[in-house]
């Protein structure tokens, strides 16, 4: 038997809103990007995202070390919208909710009690 060998396209496709997203999930090329520079690996990746298969995480990666230029100008441009996006939303709902110190008084006010302190009562991590 002859091995055959072909290139295959990365398992990436574009959704509505022109973000790039590993193909058959709702998993974004950039988050897959950015666990890769951030020093995770592959496996650690697959795991992490349990809907992209290791043999496509490796394929992404792939694609990424072949079109670095490429890739990271589209990710600069995303984190631009996305920073965009942020200063609108803001500008359009200024209130940033109550702060921590505000919840805090309220639930006094409420219950009648401080907030219970989870690792005082032993609790901590559950």
């Amino acid at each position: 038997m002859v091995l055959s060998v072909q290139a295959e396209a990365p398992p990436l496709s574009i959704d509505g809103g022109g973000a790039v997203r590993v193909s058959g999930t709702r998993v974004t090329f950039d988050a897959l990007v950015y666990a890769h520079n951030a020093g995770h690996t592959p496996e650690q990746i697959a795991a992490d995202y349990p809907s992209v298969p290791l043999a496509d995480v490796y394929a992404v990666i792939g694609f990424y070390l072949h079109h670095r230029d490429q890739v990271d100008a589209y990710l600069r441009r995303r984190e631009e919208e996305a920073e965009q996006l942020r200063r609108d939303l803001e500008a359009r709902f200024p209130n940033k909710g109550p702060t921590k110190a505000e919840l805090l008084a309220r639930w006094e006010k409420k219950f009648g009690a401080p907030f219970p302190d989870r690792a005082a009562s032993g609790r901590a991590g559950s």
